[in-house]
């Protein structure tokens, strides 16, 4: 039997060492802030568990790829860390068997985790102790549930941010024959802030865009002129565009027709802005948040500011809004011109883990104490994703090597090497790569989309 959380020593003697791997500005988010949530001990937001606050010793790993985050990304996000380094997947493996780590945190797109957990099992074969493993999901789980629930399949915890996806994602591993014991719940890591006490001067509208929801021109254009339309109707209010990338810079999802190059022939009325920045400061000035279908609605909903998701184009699966269906949020333009302000459904909100009600600091107790035992325990069994060569041998073996490991997790020959830093060439050789291939996602994708469709 595991020792009782009250048995393991406290972590004001040891902070915990946590290495957090991330492949995009919003998962480096999710990852650093979860850390600090779920490291044992005094909360590194409340110190709930003690009077004296410990942080964990925080090392960020980002996956290079096509959505490295840039400096401003990084700056945007506001989460520090004592050490942050950009790697490849074989790299990160070399230091996780050279460096010693109390917990792991992948904060991946799917084929990622799957990947690292592969790698990772083979790099501890063999040992009693090694360090806690912990995945998740950075927001909504509206699309890929299964593949990408079995995709994660294999931490010591996955985290699910609800009640309702701590029933699904229980649903999904028992129904294949999965353990489902690692499903933990907790709630999305970034909640918080103020709660929305009234209408502000002036009373401001925010639309929160997302970089491939919806997709088309046809659509985006649709809803920037909408939202133009608002601020044309309403002059006496503040309407604010609140994008989340720059053009060139990637997010977890590629942006094909970034707003502001849609915006940039069009003459805006002076009561409209584009901006930029953490969300949770423009929600310090937000009387009506309006989205498809971004993460964004549930900080708003969790600080009790007027949310709405739109129903203009439909609610659709594609775009995520259904996720909302219950919510009581769901309206559109229209609507919203006329002076609609929704109600949120109390129930629905509360299975969301939005925790609107002051459970929030409590969320993350479930997933700390479950650590802490772990952490005590003399032994852990070796990782063992529901993936392997024997259950998935014609889907496993690509994932892996789009990570540069054979079928048994180990580095495929030819697999970049982690004995050096870059060099200058091959610093920007990299920084040309990842440009040119930005600029085929914007640029010459859509043209060749275009000239398919004559």
């Amino acid at each position: 039997m595991l020792p009782s959380v009250l048995d393991v020593p406290a972590s004001t003697s040891k902070p915990p060492r946590i290495a957090v791997l991330a492949d995009s500005d919003t998962r480096w988010k999710w990852g650093a802030l979860t850390a600090g949530r779920i490291a044992p001990g005094p909360s590194m937001e409340t110190g709930a568990q003690g009077d004296t606050q410990v942080a964990p010793a925080l090392s960020g790993f980002l996956l290079r790829g096509r959505a490295t985050p840039t400096a401003r990304q990084l700056a945007e996000v506001g989460v520090t860390a004592d050490s942050l380094r950009e790697v490849t997947a074989v790299e990160f493996l070399r230091a996780m068997a050279q460096e010693e780590y109390d917990i792991v945190v992948l904060s991946l797109v799917g084929g990622g985790v799957q990947a690292m957990l592969h790698g990772l099992a083979r790099i501890w074969e063999g040992r009693p102790k090694r360090p806690v493993v912990v995945t998740g999901y950075v927001g909504v789980v509206y699309e890929k549930l299964a593949d990408g629930l079995l995709l994660r399949h294999g931490a010591d915890l996955v985290l699910a941010n609800s009640r309702q996806d701590a029933d699904r994602f229980r649903a999904v591993y028992d129904g294949v024959g999965a353990d489902s014991s690692s499903v933990t719940e907790v709630a999305l890591p970034f909640l918080g802030g103020a709660a929305y006490t009234g209408e502000h001067e002036p009373y401001t509208v925010v639309f929160a865009a997302q970089p491939s929801v919806p997709e088309s021109r046809k659509d985006r254009t649709y809803l920037l002129d909408r939202l133009i339309q608002h601020a044309r109707k309403h002059p006496e209010r503040e309407v604010l565009l609140k994008l989340r990338s720059k053009p060139g810079e990637h997010t977890t999802h590629i942006e094909e027709l970034p707003y502001q190059k849609l915006a940039q022939k069009i003459d805006l009325p002076a009561n409209f802005s584009l901006v930029y920045g953490h969300m949770g400061e423009v929600l310090d000035r937000t009387d009506l948040l309006v989205t498809i279908s971004s993460t964004a609605a549930l900080e708003a909903l969790h600080r009790r500011i007027p949310t709405v998701i739109l129903s203009d184009l439909g609610v659709r699966e594609t775009l995520g809004n259904h996720h909302f269906v219950g919510s009581g949020c769901l309206a559109s333009w229209d609507q919203l011109d006329e002076g609609h302000r929704p109600t949120p459904d109390e129930e629905w909100v509360s299975r969301q883990g939005v925790a609107a009600d002051g459970t929030y600091e409590n969320a993350f107790d479930a997933g700390r104490e479950r650590i802490a035992k772990l952490l005590a325990s003399p032994e852990l069994p070796p990782l063992t994703p529901y993936y392997t060569p024997v259950t998935a041998p014609g889907y496993l073996p690509g994932i892996l090597a789009r990570h540069h490991l054979g079928p048994d997790g180990s580095p495929l020959p030819g697999a970049p090497a982690a004995d050096k830093e870059p060099g200058p060439v091959r610093q920007v050789v990299r920084r040309a790569a990842r440009g040119a291939y930005r600029h085929g996602v914007q640029r010459v994708a859509p043209v060749i989309r275009r000239m398919g469709e004559l």
